[in-house]
């Protein structure tokens, strides 16, 4: 963390596309209205940096802005969808390892939502840089996609205490962990397993799991029931929009990207190319994030007046064109009207904050080291448009005489030889499990005389080895595989 000792605050700030230098304006004015005294330097990143040629969408004087100061607001900025440059805002997330994404969802006075009354009042706590999200994608063939999920014992603990500890800081009394590990026993499991682990350190705060499916459900039920929800990449991403969508939709949710050393503040909504400039664009979500950055720089004081005169400029119905009700006004007028409520408080109180303690966990703390590991086999990824039966024929013929006999065949998940009785549509695709025979030495020249000898009838882009360790599989048994 920073420290807090200095006067004057070193910020970097990204303006962003689209209506991303509107609503930072109006979040700079604000801040410097509190008193607080910010140095800002400005950088760009995403479509201006994607127009000069930059792949990433981060210009290097932007990484090393960042490096220097440590502390970022960050307008939106515009990704390129289904082709061209990778999201600029996943490339900072990850270069800099901000691995917690805080998205606080709370209740607004005046801002009509179907949950209004209801005192919803959560964050969202995401991991941040792995899960499907690292981005690992092959066409393993013409008609199949793969992507990669990834879940470390490092990222799994690392945003557990994270969510353990922000509800520490923010006086809240119950986190949920929220997966799939009914289905992704290995990933998800992970996930939870690590969780729970480290919730040991918090005696004091009330634990539960709750499975994706049914935490989605039940924030549309009942959300009021929630305070800190914990969850991987791509689950959090689509809660967090869901749990904003309660309380007034994307121009009222604000985020942090926090790691160890770098923290970046940003609001949660797109680029909007169809108002920017215009001064209709809604700067709430900014502001608030503009919050959470005061707070992160320990600036409680100042963070509380600039939210308060915030909520209290709400309760006013002083609203944007984006909120249902009468005589909107522009983005300048609505951040002039909060400007004009420093000082003021709402009937809605402030949350008790304290600064984050993170615990710094590094590789050493989780990694685990098996006392034995068995090799029992390899799963084979090949292409073959054949039906199961002829492909496992031909595999058969092919591999016999090598120190591995085909055990199963699945396409897409499901075992489809041996026959199961029932053989789904297959697709062109196949997972061909191989078993060691536990006679012959097991080194990597069996294997690749496998690979060879698979490749001498399919075309192979995959291999996985399969082990046991401490006498337990690390490796799933197909749908339908006795």
């Amino acid at each position: 963390m920073r420290d807090q000792g200095a006067n004057r605050h070193p910020v970097t700030v990204i303006e962003g596309d689209g209506v991303g230098p509107e609503v930072v304006g109006a979040a700079l004015m604000l801040m410097d209205a509190t008193g607080v005294s910010l140095e800002c330097e400005f950088t760009a990143a995403g479509g201006r940096a994607f127009e000069r040629g930059i792949v990433s969408g981060v210009p290097r004087e932007t990484l090393e802005s960042i490096e220097r100061n440590q502390v970022v607001l960050k307008g939106p900025l515009a990704t390129p969808i289904a082709e061209g440059g990778k999201s600029a805002n996943v490339t900072l997330r990850k270069m800099f390892e901000t691995f917690a994404n805080i998205r606080p969802a709370r209740e607004l006075p005046g801002i009509p939502s179907p949950y209004a009354g209801r005192g919803v009042d959560m964050v969202i706590v995401r991991e941040n840089v792995e899960d499907l999200y690292a981005g690992i994608e092959h066409m393993q063939t013409p008609n199949v996609a793969q992507c990669l999920k990834l879940i470390s014992k490092l990222g799994s603990r690392r945003i557990a205490h994270a969510g353990l500890a922000l509800a520490e800081a923010q006086d809240r009394t119950r986190v949920t962990v929220a997966t799939k590990a009914n289905i992704m026993k290995l990933t998800e499991g992970l996930f939870k397993r690590e969780f729970e682990y480290a919730a040991r350190d918090y005696p004091n705060l009330d634990i539960d799991h709750m499975l994706i499916d049914n935490c989605a459900h039940q924030m549309v039920i009942r959300p009021e029931q929630f305070d800190v929800i914990v969850t991987t990449n791509m689950n959090g991403d689509i809660l967090s929009d869901l749990a904003s969508g309660l309380v007034g939709g994307l121009g009222f949710a604000p985020s942090a990207n926090i790691g160890y050393d770098v923290a970046m503040f940003e609001a949660v909504h797109g680029t909007a190319p169809d108002i920017a400039g215009t001064d209709q664009v809604n700067p709430t979500a900014m502001i608030l994030s503009a919050v959470m950055l005061l707070r992160h720089l320990s600036e409680f004081t100042a963070a509380e007046r600039l939210e308060q005169a915030l909520l209290r400029t709400l309760e006013q119905g002083v609203h944007t064109p984006d909120v249902q009700g009468n005589s909107p006004v522009g983005t300048h007028a609505f951040a002039e009207a909060v400007a004009g409520n420093l000082g003021e408080t709402s009937s809605v109180p402030s949350r008790s904050h304290q600064d984050l303690k993170m615990p710094v966990i590094a590789n050493g703390d989780v990694d685990a080291s098996p006392g034995s590991r068995t090799k029992v086999g390899v799963d084979v990824f090949i292409e073959a448009s054949e039906p199961p039966a002829r492909v496992a024929e031909q595999l058969r013929a092919a591999t016999a005489g090598t120190s591995f006999s085909l055990q199963m065949l699945s396409n897409r998940g499901t075992q489809v030889w041996p026959d199961p009785g029932n053989t789904p549509s297959c697709v062109d695709h196949y997972r061909c499990r191989f078993a060691f025979d536990g006679t012959s030495l097991w080194n990597d020249d069996a294997v690749i005389h496998l690979l060879t000898c698979v490749g001498s009838v399919y075309r192979w882009m995959h291999v996985e080895k399969l082990e046991e360790h401490d006498g337990s599989a690390t490796f799933t048994r197909a749908q339908g595989q006795n």
